[in-house]
């Protein structure tokens, strides 16, 4: 029997960082158009010039933030004189921060805590850019957050006019858009539209085809041979279909080969894989939540609460629970909840009204209201 058990020192991972949601990995695969678009984008910048600016747009999990980084890393290995910098907007959001992120890709170290204007660090950064005699590359990744936050014109207005500032600077951005309902165009002001003028690239889902091969090579680069059957690989890119993200499926390999090293197990079993999927399912869920400040945090808690007892509620009679516990005013909860449909952790939608009401907005939870719950825990 004991041969069938690992043994305290063994393992089914090969390599664990493959299955790691944020890994990059070496063989790209389905996304050589993107990468030919994108590095035309950024051709000119190799060249001294300004890069064109960009919007790489598509769902969860479809190779956005891999291509970009895939494409930043060759620049970094090619030259210095071209400054690629990602951010993460879930993370970094506000004007000041972002900026702040900048500078210490520049400097090394972040600017001083308190204390410290906007314009002393984007005079800072505009300073290195000409005394260095480099072009700055932005990805702002997630920008769909800024858009929550209505910060996008405030970040992008000073990057893309640094030029009437400081004369010589050469700023390019891309944005990413995992969001399919933002319309750029109608997002920004005409003093940013004006200077954006950014080319689209679409990164459209993997096919199940391209799923399956993905998934695979995971597999094989990630575990040891014989540690899952091709049976069960079949059932992860069944639910990674399922749940419509790459990440999930990724997600679901790495947990599932956890559950059976925990039981001493020498290969993954179908009991391990849902077991698995009771949490990897949730992914999109647990990234959303993490991004939240903590009014709205507590706003989907209470819808959450709410939704227990009643899948749709009118958004005036959430409203009127909330205000009960806090101070908010209206407009700020309708941003709040507008945000939240655009991030997909509600369904907001208008009917009729009854009488002289006219339109209601009802509000529906994506999920189940006790996951929302523990997340939020």
């Amino acid at each position: 029997m004991k041969k069938d058990l690992l043994m305290w020192d063994e393992t089914l991972f090969r390599d664990p960082e493959v299955l790691e949601i944020d890994y990059v990995p070496e063989q790209f695969n389905y996304r050589d158009d993107q990468i030919k678009e994108l590095a035309f984008q950024i051709r000119p910048a190799l060249r001294g010039g300004r890069p064109l600016n960009t919007v790489c747009r598509g769902l969860p999990g479809t190779g956005k933030t891999t291509c970009v980084k895939k494409l930043f890393e060759e620049i970094t290995n090619t030259t210095k004189k071209v400054l690629p910098v990602h951010i993460n907007c879930q993370i970094d959001n506000t004007k000041f921060a972002i900026f702040s992120q900048i500078y210490r890709k520049m400097t090394g170290h972040l600017p001083p805590p308190s204390g410290t204007s906007f314009k002393t660090i984007f005079d800072a950064i505009a300073r290195i850019i000409s005394k260095d005699e480099i072009v700055l590359l932005i990805c702002l990744d997630d920008a769909n957050y800024l858009l929550y936050e209505n910060e996008i014109n405030n970040v992008l207005y000073p990057l893309l006019r640094s030029y009437e500032s400081f004369e010589g600077t050469r700023i390019g951005v891309i944005l990413i858009l995992s969001d399919m309902a933002v319309d750029f165009s109608k997002a920004v002001d005409a003093r940013v539209s004006s200077v954006l003028c950014p080319t689209d690239i679409y990164f459209p889902p993997y096919s199940e085809e391209e799923v399956r091969t993905i998934i695979k090579e995971r597999v094989m680069q990630g575990l040891y041979p014989g540690a899952i059957s091709a049976e069960l690989v079949n059932m992860v890119v069944t639910q990674t279909l399922k749940g419509g993200d790459l990440r999930v499926g990724i997600d679901l390999l790495k947990r599932a080969a956890l559950n059976a090293e925990r039981k001493a197990k020498r290969a993954i079993e179908r009991e391990d894989i849902c077991g698995a999927y009771q949490v990897s399912q949730y992914i999109h869920l647990s990234f959303s939540i993490k991004s939240l400040k903590s009014e709205e945090r507590e706003l989907i808690k209470k819808i959450a609460e709410l939704a227990r007892d009643k899948k749709d509620m009118s958004a005036g009679e959430v409203y009127n629970t909330v205000r009960g516990d806090s101070s908010i005013g209206y407009t700020r909860f309708y941003e709040m909840v507008k945000k939240f449909d655009l991030m997909r952790l509600i369904d907001l939608e208008y009917r009729a009204g009854t009488g002289e009401r006219g339109r209601t907005r009802i509000i529906s939870l994506r999920y189940d209201p006790l996951k929302v719950l523990e997340y939020l825990a």
